[in-house]
């Protein structure tokens, strides 16, 4: 079963109902089994927040993927027969970017609908994107993501049995979608440099003010950190990506005006498309004074997304600003990793060098808080203040002498 793409027109999310699906993943000589283990945990959490409940995980050791069914015949073959015996599944998830003719194989084999991470995450981005600007580079990433897999997509046009005189309309029907995708590529190119041009003319607006951008994975607490601060009611939910559209918000502490900007949480392996269509909405990031770089404490694997969030600030030239880590859920980290016995001394001490460790690890300042209990909020207001001060000293002289 081939995939039915209809060009140009816009499919915005998984349908409404929960669908049920299974999730795959492959152990390389670049990856381990707990590094796969964790990536699948990522996976499922992405299809949930998407609408989709996983009922089962299949893990395939090989060097390298197979070219024609990415995990092996012998397993795509396992994979197809549990799908089979079970007819409510309606989707098999590969955590790994899948070409074309793969997904057709696969579709083929399984009788389901083949998703790979990348198409996963954008159906979740058309999902959220509220504004035009964000729309517009879901839209152009998809178109992206579509463009170099449609040959592979068209192979039940190519060489069927008895196939004289249907080789032509093949290739016909490949080259009259390119030619519509790129020409919907170009026209999403020049409305997003537009809106690229509204927002920077918006942006030299408030060049007078020092800019902070809270930055980070997904779902560590961004956005309910933003409220807090500014007393506003940026959305938040426990899903990935809750937050797609950049918000800015001006406040003051102790008299100190700034703007506070909520952005896009990071993810592993997101889709390049999607990292190249939202780098205008990362301007926000290039273009601020101060980083609060906000970490999930509590999760286990919390080191490698610090890791992952600093490779992509050094991909927009972002890295080298005054930066302040802030491990939020402190609370969850200490019910998952506390003796019950502890003292108030012991717990101090503890953490007290848990954030020495922590910043000498990651090279920046470090404060640990909850958002959800509002534990060391204040701690986290008074070094902002004072952050926000040496920047006006520094960069904006002449409007700190107004206050």
């Amino acid at each position: 079963m081939a995939n039915e793409w209809n060009v140009g027109k816009k499919e915005v999310g998984l349908k409404k109902e929960i669908e049920q699906a299974v999730v795959v993943g492959l152990v390389t000589r670049m990856q381990t089994e707990e590094q796969v283990s964790e990536y699948l945990d990522e996976l499922e959490f992405l299809a949930l927040t998407a609408g989709a409940e996983t009922t089962r995980r299949f893990v395939q050791k090989l060097d390298t993927p197979d070219k024609r069914t990415f995990v092996g015949s012998g397993k795509a073959a396992e994979i197809a027969k549990y799908v089979e015996e079970h007819e409510n599944i309606t989707m098999v998830i590969f955590d790994d970017d899948l070409s074309g003719k793969q997904t057709s194989i696969l579709e083929e084999m399984m009788k389901v609908k083949i998703i790979d991470r990348s198409s996963l995450i954008l159906d979740i981005f058309a999902g959220r994107a509220q504004t035009a600007q964000a729309k517009t580079q879901v839209e152009l990433a998809q178109m992206q993501y579509m463009l170099p897999r449609l040959r592979g997509l068209w192979t039940h046009l190519e060489r069927q049995r008895g196939g004289i005189g249907m080789r032509g309309p093949g290739e016909t029907e490949i080259e009259t979608d390119r030619r519509i995708i790129r020409d919907k590529i170009s026209k999403l190119k020049k409305d997003l440099e537009k809106l690229d041009r509204q927002a920077e003319t918006r942006r030299k607006g408030r060049d007078a003010m020092v800019r902070v951008a809270l930055v980070g994975y997904t779902n560590v607490g961004k956005s309910t950190l933003m409220n807090l601060l500014t007393k506003s009611e940026v959305f938040a939910e426990d899903k990935l990506f809750a937050t797609l559209d950049t918000t800015v918000r001006k406040t003051a502490f102790q008299g100190v005006p700034f703007l506070l900007t909520d952005t896009v949480g990071f993810i592993r392996k997101l889709p390049h498309h999607l990292v190249e269509s939202f780098k205008s909405t990362l301007d926000e990031v290039r273009e601020s004074d101060i980083l609060l770089h906000v970490v999930d404490v509590a999760h286990p694997q919390y080191d490698d997304q610090i890791r992952t969030v600093q490779g992509l600030l050094k991909d927009l030239n972002a890295s080298d600003k005054p930066t302040l880590l802030v491990f939020n859920k402190i609370d969850l980290f200490r019910e998952r990793n506390y003796d019950l016995y502890l003292d108030q001394e012991g717990r101090e001490e503890v953490e007290e060098s848990l954030r020495q460790s922590l910043s000498g690890q990651f090279g920046a300042e470090a404060i640990l808080l909850s958002a959800h209990t509002r534990e060391n909020l204040d701690k986290l207001r008074q070094r902002l203040v004072e952050m926000v001060k040496e920047e006006y000293q520094t960069n904006y002289p002449y409007v700190a002498k107004q206050w």
